[in-house]
C-alpha cells in the first residue's frame, strides 16, 4: 500500500512557535481573514498555505489551514481515475477536478493503497456514495485485523477523526440482513452477506471461497428503486443465482451471500421491496452518512493527546512505519470540527530527514489540532497549491500515482 514501510508522520518540535502562534491567534474562530507571516499565503478567506524550515530536524514543513466555516470552500475525496482501483498522481487529480464550478486550490494524498491495484485500504466514501465499505482493513500490513482511523466529514460540513466501520443492512418482508462489507469480500469470511454496486465493475468477484455448489455464492441482482431519508430502496430483479460472477445491474447492486447467510438471500423473491441502510459505526455528528470517509493509519491525537506512541498495540503499526523518521503527509482536526489542517513534511534527504510518528502528532498538536490522522508517506507525500507541487518528493522519479486524495475546493462566483 502505498508506502508503509514510510508512513510515519511526526510533527516537528517545531522551533518557528512565532509562526505558529500567529497562525493560531490569526485564524482563530471568527476570523477568516489572518494578518500574515513571511512564509505564509491567503489562498482564499478561510484558506492558508504556510512553509516553515525547522533547523532541528532538519524540516521543511507545510502546512495548509481551512476554515470549514467560509462558505465558498469545502473538502472532496477523489478517487485515482475515478475507479476503486488504479493509480494517478495528486497534480493530475487536481487538474481533473478544477472546473468552471469550483476551483481546486489545494489536494493532498490520502489512504494507504495497494501498489499493484491502486486500490485502498480502508473506508471510502466520496460527496455521500459508498464507494468502499469494512469492519476492518484489508491491510494486508496490519498486525491483526482491525478498524483503521478515518477522516470523515459530515452532511452539515464538520470535520471528524474516528475508527469507524461500515455499518450496513437490508431488510426485505420484516427480515433483517446484516451486510458486512460494500464492494469487497474478505477471503477468510465464512459467511455474511456483501453489496456490490456499479462502482466495483461490471460484475460480482469471479470465484468465491470454494469452488463446489455447497460453498458457492448466492447472488441477488437488485434494481434501483428511489430513496428515503438514509434508506435506498431496491426491487428485487430476476432469479437468484448461485454461483459468482453476476453482472451488476448499471442502475442497481447485487447482494452476494455465503454461508448460512445464503437462504435469506435465495429467499428474496423477483419483484420484492429491499431496504438498504449504509452507514458508520461510531456515526457521524449529525448522524447522516457522511459527506466525506477517508481512510489512514495510524491516528496520531486523541481529543489534544499523543497516542502516536501506542499505536503499535491500538491500530497494529509495524515498526519501520512508525518509529523512523520518513516523509509524512497528515490531516488534523480542531477541537469543534470546524478547522482542518493539511501537514507535509519532506523526507529522506539531507535538508529535511523525515518525522516520526510522535514527532508528527506533537507537531499537528502544537498547531492546535485536537485530533490527528496519518496519512499514507515516503514517496507517496505530495502537496498541491494551487496547481503546483510544492513538497519534494523522495521517489527518484518524482511525484508518486496514488490511490486517492483529498481537496480543498473553492467556489467560483459566478
Amino acid at each position: 500500500m502505498g508506502d508503509h514501510a514510510v508512513r510515519d508522520m511526526t510533527g516537528p518540535t517545531v522551533a518557528g512557535r512565532r509562526w505558529l502562534t500567529v497562525l493560531a491567534a490569526g485564524l482563530a474562530v471568527g476570523s477568516l481573514v489572518p494578518s500574515l507571516l513571511p512564509g505564509q499565503r491567503l489562498l482564499a478567506p478561510g484558506l492558508t498555505y504556510s512553509t516553515e524550515r525547522d533547523a532541528r530536524g532538519p524540516w521543511n514543513i507545510h502546512v495548509v489551514r481551512i476554515d470549514l466555516r467560509a462558505a465558498a470552500l469545502s473538502l472532496q475525496a477523489v478517487r485515482a481515475t475515478d475507479q476503486l482501483r488504479g493509480r494517478e498522481r495528486v497534480s493530475h487529480m487536481a487538474a481533473r477536478l478544477d472546473s468552471g464550478a469550483a476551483r481546486v486550490r489545494v489536494a493532498i494524498n490520502a489512504d494507504f493503497f495497494d501498489l499493484a491495484s491502486g486500490e485502498n485500504e480502508n473506508n471510502q466514501v466520496l460527496a455521500g456514495e459508498w464507494w468502499k465499505g469494512l469492519k476492518v482493513t484489508d491491510s494486508p500490513f496490519d498486525t491483526f485485523d482491525n478498524a483503521h482511523a478515518q477522516l470523515s466529514i459530515s452532511a452539515s460540513g464538520r470535520a471528524a477523526i474516528d475508527r469507524y466501520q461500515v455499518d450496513a443492512r437490508a431488510w426485505s418482508d420484516g427480515i433483517m440482513l446484516p451486510i458486512i462489507t460494500v464492494n469487497a469480500r474478505r477471503a477468510d469470511t465464512p459467511e455474511g452477506i456483501a453489496l456490490y454496486t456499479p462502482r466495483f465493475g461490471v460484475g460480482t468477484p469471479a470465484g468465491g471461497p470454494g469452488r463446489d455448489s455447497a460453498s458457492a455464492p448466492t447472488e441477488a441482482a437488485l434494481r434501483l428503486a428511489g430513496v428515503r431519508g438514509d434508506t435506498t430502496l431496491y426491487v428485487r430483479v430476476g432469479a437468484v443465482r448461485t454461483g459468482a460472477g453476476s453482472p451488476i445491474p448499471p442502475d442497481g447492486a447485487v447482494l452476494v451471500a455465503h454461508g448460512a447467510r445464503a437462504s435469506a438471500v435465495q429467499a428474496l423473491r423477483d419483484g420484492d421491496t429491499v431496504r438498504v441502510l449504509l452507514t458508520t459505526s461510531p456515526r457521524v455528528q449529525d448522524g447522516r452518512v457522511p459527506a466525506l470517509l477517508v481512510g489512514g493509519w495510524p491516528q496520531l491525537l486523541r481529543g489534544g493527546i499523543v497516542v502516536a506512541g501506542d499505536v503499535a498495540t491500538i491500530e497494529g503499526t509495524i515498526s519501520r512505519n512508525a518509529e523512523m523518521r520518513h516523509p509524512r503527509s497528515a490531516v488534523g482536526v480542531s477541537r469543534d470540527g470546524q478547522t482542518v489542517w493539511l501537514y507535509v513534511v519532506d523526507g529522506r534527504s539531507t535538508a529535511s530527514v523525515g518525522m516520526t510518528l510522535v514527532e508528527l502528532a506533537e507537531a499537528l498538536r502544537r498547531l492546535g489540532a485536537w485530533d490527528a490522522l496519518n496519512f499514507d508517506g515516503g514517496g507517496s507525500t505530495a502537496l498541491v497549491v494551487d496547481g503546483q507541487l510544492v513538497n519534494v518528493p523522495s521517489d527518484p522519479a518524482g511525484e508518486r500515482a496514488v490511490g486517492n486524495a483529498v481537496l480543498v475546493m473553492e467556489r467560483r462566483r459566478p
